[in-house]
């Protein structure tokens, strides 16, 4: 399909700075079918039905965003996928600046040696000494907020626990799994109260998720890959909730990625543990979930390319003009939606 057919116009004042306080008292946009209605996220409970799982990614945010000097030279690096104990694919602004070998200096005595250079011109970082690479970027590195934000703002300490969700586990996403960042312990307790379980899976989020996407053709359109794991337990526990009639409701895009990636064609989700690189886009047959709560995305990207393949484009582009014209706010920290779409009879 031709990108710019997943265009359209979104005013700039639309896209959050701030996160909503609390968490759970941000809109929520129903879309059932082809039906609207203007919900909160504390309504989800009267939304879903006993019986029903949302399914969480219970990946943890690291301060993987890092400002260095090679010489003369700055040099930003921004992580988003691990390769070993001490190394790190990196996106580097004046990564024509750097060459094998190169050491660029983060401070806070955090040293990397460049160590490769990749054709979509990603660098491979080798960080230096005897520390876990976590505990460096505790002291060297920021929050990688999304470019929208960090583009109005630099990342602060709010940050560092506004861009983290409840259910943050284990180390390693470079950016959060944001669909999940509205949930809090009364809203989980009144999920309880209504029948609806949870389960997690981890998928390490990489900040390609961030990239625009430069090609006409979704095509040719190539997604970085990103590493996930679905435990055997937890797929014995939704295969069991869906066959007894419950719906699974991926809680965010990474979520549902990870459970299409483990799914068979018969629609069991299967253990999975490895690099995913799914792109969903219109046209592919979802085998796994049955909705998905999701935030608002950018025009032309990838994620509103994979909420049109669930819904339908004209539904989804519908449901933006009636987003935007009713002020709801875009992006990491802005508004969700719980997306239920018509299934055949």
């Amino acid at each position: 399909m031709r990108v710019d057919q997943f265009d359209f116009e979104l005013p700039q004042d639309r896209i959050a700075l701030r996160p909503a306080r609390p968490r759970d008292s941000a809109r929520l946009l129903l879309v059932d079918g082809e039906r609207l209605s203007d919900e909160t996220v504390l309504d989800l409970p009267k939304l879903l039905r006993d019986g029903d799982v949302l399914v969480f990614n219970d990946t943890r945010v690291i301060p993987a965003q890092l400002e260095g000097r090679r010489g003369e030279a700055s040099i930003g690096a921004t992580l988003h996928k691990r390769e070993g104990l001490r190394a790190w694919w990196a996106f580097v602004r004046n990564a024509r600046r750097v060459k094998p070998g190169d050491r660029i200096d983060f401070g806070a005595e955090v040293a990397a040696s460049v160590a490769d250079k990749a054709d979509d011109g990603s660098v491979l970082l080798h960080f230096h000494g005897d520390e876990p690479v976590e505990i460096l970027l505790e002291r060297a590195g920021r929050m990688p907020l999304p470019p929208y934000i960090a583009g109005k703002r630099p990342a602060d300490e709010a940050d560092r626990s506004d861009y983290q969700t409840m259910f943050a586990r284990e180390e390693g996403a470079v950016a959060a799994p944001t669909a999940a960042l509205h949930f809090t312990d009364r809203l989980v307790a009144a999920l309880d109260e209504a029948g609806v379980t949870r389960e997690t899976l981890t998928l390490h989020v990489g900040a390609g998720t961030f990239l625009p996407v430069k090609v006409e053709d979704t095509a040719e359109h190539r997604m970085h890959a990103e590493w996930g794991r679905i435990d055997a337990a937890t797929a014995e526990r939704l295969n069991a909730a869906r066959a007894a009639g419950g719906r699974l409701i991926a809680v965010g895009t990474t979520s549902l990625r990870l459970l299409e990636s483990a799914a068979g064609d018969d629609g069991t989700i299967r253990p999975f543990d490895g690099d995913t690189a799914i792109f969903i886009t219109p046209g592919y047959r979802f085998k796994a979930v049955d909705g998905l709560v999701t935030n608002f995305h950018l025009p032309k990207s990838t994620l509103f390319m994979l909420v049109s393949a669930l819904m339908g484009l004209d539904v989804m582009k519908s449901a933006y003009a009636h987003a935007i014209q009713q002020g709801y706010r875009f992006y990491s920290y802005g508004d969700s939606s719980l997306l239920l779409p018509q299934r055949p009879k």
